[in-house]
């Protein structure tokens, strides 16, 4: 395999690792501005970047390659509302959708075909996260501060099944 690709998909295991931070973070602040709903959709979130950084991992240990933890470094973002909390999320799901678009390019430079198949899932599920965060913030910006309207996305967002 590839060093700089290798190095690279390395990287993201930890880049995922500190999603799964970020979205606890994001949970707790959810869950101490009471809501619950957001909280459980963020604990979701957190436990599905966990899933993704086993996928890096595990592509890699298939290859034989080992896996080097390196330093989580994540700006935590402050959040005063539901709001900020989702387009923290938003601007993060950017920042990994470019990521790995990023290691995308570097497999396909130095040829490595093997990685495709699990560069085209993220490649696809990286869409489906930001539009999903990119619908709650269009949601949660025309509610505003109505709390009627905050208490229903909540709602809606509790049903999101946990581990």
């Amino acid at each position: 395999m590839n060093e700089q690709l290798k190095d690279l998909m390395n990287q993201q295991v930890t880049n995922e690792y500190g999603a799964a931070y970020i979205y606890r973070h994001l949970a707790n602040e959810m869950d101490a501005h009471s809501f619950p709903g957001l909280c459980n959709w963020f604990v979701a979130q957190a436990q599905e970047e966990l899933e993704h950084a086993q996928k890096f991992a595990q592509h890699l240990l298939d290859r034989g390659q080992h896996i080097h933890p390196l330093n989580i470094e994540i700006d935590v973002p402050e959040v005063h509302n539901p709001l900020d909390a989702f387009k923290a999320a938003l601007a993060h799901e950017q920042k990994v959708s470019e990521q790995i678009r990023n290691i995308t390019r570097v497999a396909d430079e130095v040829g490595d075909l093997e990685s495709r198949a699990l560069l085209n899932w993220f490649l696809n599920e990286q869409i489906e996260e930001e539009a999903t965060v990119g619908e709650i913030v269009d949601q949660l910006e025309l509610v505003g501060s109505d709390g009627s309207g905050l208490l229903r996305i909540d709602a809606t967002l509790a049903s999101r099944e946990t581990l």
